[in-house]
């Protein structure tokens, strides 16, 4: 288990700096009339959640790990993950490019396989140009070097019949990504009104009850198996949510978990 625990740095989504624009150039989220390459490739990209599938760098692709996204908003924001972490930046189109600046992130450690895409990603999503093409629900940014990322656009998840993986646990401000191969999720139905999912090891069975931004468990009912020690770790400490009531945000294909003495947990829809 990657056991590095570094506190999360406020993401803090930068000031919209307003420039002059040109005959030919546009102000960051609001494109020239001027410039119809512009005007198109904002209405294209913004205000849609964009999956990120891979990144292909020197010609070799890697996949993107579950829950790595892309968004941009009409006043010239960007958010998303690169992977593992959080990130913001501000966003200027001009004539069929894009371009993110100015980007701050969080600090999370998650398992090297995240570490590595994430540092490819943001090497090649920030600070550089980006030719935008977009083909019916898919988008290719590429650099002047030919590297590309290939994104998906993709609908917000819904808090019951998804199936959550959880990626993440943390407490007093800190989180720790899950030890890789972690099988731990939860499946909410709202039919039955019950939870049902893996905390890393065993099987878990619950009611769970949603209501105005909460979700109270009930007491969990589990399988009695054993496994090695960082399992039955992360096991206790989701077991933690159950009798009792827990705050939850819904951010796209994100869930957050937050109990009433401050621990978190962090899950991503399965794709």
């Amino acid at each position: 288990m990657d056991k590095q625990r570094l506190t999360l740095a406020v993401l803090t989504v930068l000031p919209l700096v307003m420039a002059c624009g040109s005959e030919t150039g546009s102000v960051s989220g609001t494109p020239s009339a001027s410039d119809p390459g512009s005007a198109s490739v904002a209405s294209e990209m913004t205000g849609v959640h964009w999956k990120v599938d891979s990144v292909t760098v020197d010609g070799a692709t890697r996949r993107a790990p579950a829950g790595t996204d892309v968004r941009i908003g009409d006043d010239g924001t960007a958010e998303g993950n690169y992977g593992c972490n959080r990130f913001s930046a501000k966003a200027a189109f001009t004539d069929h490019r894009v371009e993110l600046t100015n980007a701050r992130q969080t600090l999370m450690a998650c398992e090297p396989g995240r570490m590595t895409f994430e540092r490819t990603l943001a090497r090649t999503l920030t600070d550089r140009t980006l030719t935008v093409e977009a083909k019916g629900d898919a988008l290719t940014l590429t650099t002047d070097d030919g590297d590309r990322i290939h994104l998906t656009k993709e609908k917000d998840a819904p808090l019951y019949g998804t199936k959550w993986t959880i990626t993440a646990l943390g407490a007093d401000g800190t989180a720790t990504s899950l030890p890789p191969k972690t099988s731990a999720y939860l499946t909410f139905d709202k039919k039955s009104g019950k939870v049902t999912g893996r905390l890393g090891c065993n099987h878990v069975t619950a009611q769970a009850t949603v209501r105005e931004g909460h979700i109270t468990l009930g007491a969990p009912s589990t399988t009695r198996m054993m496994c090695d020690t960082s399992l039955m770790h992360t096991e206790k400490s989701l077991l933690r949510f159950f009798d009792g009531t827990a705050t939850y945000e819904l951010d796209h294909q994100t869930l957050t978990l937050t109990s009433t003495n401050g621990e978190s947990a962090t899950a991503v829809a399965e794709q």
